[in-house]
């Protein structure tokens, strides 16, 4: 009986955890971001900027041995969808690590970077559990894709490639 029990609150926290999120939490909305010119920005007031866009976020750091490895694919993705907006929110340790980051690897799109990384109050509110993570936003503003990682190249695609067919 316990064993059942466990079983099913493990189902239970693992389902809730997964779930597809279609908007951002007040926390997330709220946490402020730095920005390359040394200020500090709302999550919110970055979203603003892609209102009517599609969007593509992805939370990476340049310490992160699976984003470099995934960058490639980004790049190839920017390739194929240059109608996309591309937005790159960091988990560095350092502001210099992170525009170092940014210039070694030439991302192209508009880069913030988490005041306290992955752990902290902004990672949770997004659930951040892995980097690279990407999140897909419609031009409505609506999340359709919450959770992929360098794995889900193939679903970021058809994501993205359903976007442009509505």
């Amino acid at each position: 009986m316990k064993q059942t029990a466990l079983l099913i609150i493990a189902f239970i926290t693992f389902s809730c955890t997964q779930a597809q999120k279609t908007s951002f939490s007040k926390e997330a909305l709220s946490e402020k971001l730095l920005t390359l010119e040394g200020d500090q920005t709302s999550f919110k007031s970055i979203l603003k900027k892609y209102k009517g866009k599609t969007l593509v976020i992805e939370v990476w750091a340049s310490w992160c041995g699976d984003c470099v490895k995934a960058m490639p694919k980004v790049k190839e993705l920017q390739a194929n969808n240059p109608d996309v907006s591309y937005l790159f929110l960091s988990a560095d340790k350092t502001a210099d690590k992170w525009k170092i980051g940014i210039e070694k690897h030439e991302l192209k799109g508009d880069h913030f970077m988490m005041n306290d990384g992955m752990k902290g109050v902004f990672g949770k509110a997004i659930d951040l559990d892995w980097i690279p993570r990407y999140i897909i936003i419609d031009k409505t503003g609506k999340i359709v894709l919450y959770r992929a990682i360098e794995t889900d190249f193939d679903k970021i695609n058809e994501t993205l490639k359903s976007l442009k067919q509505a």
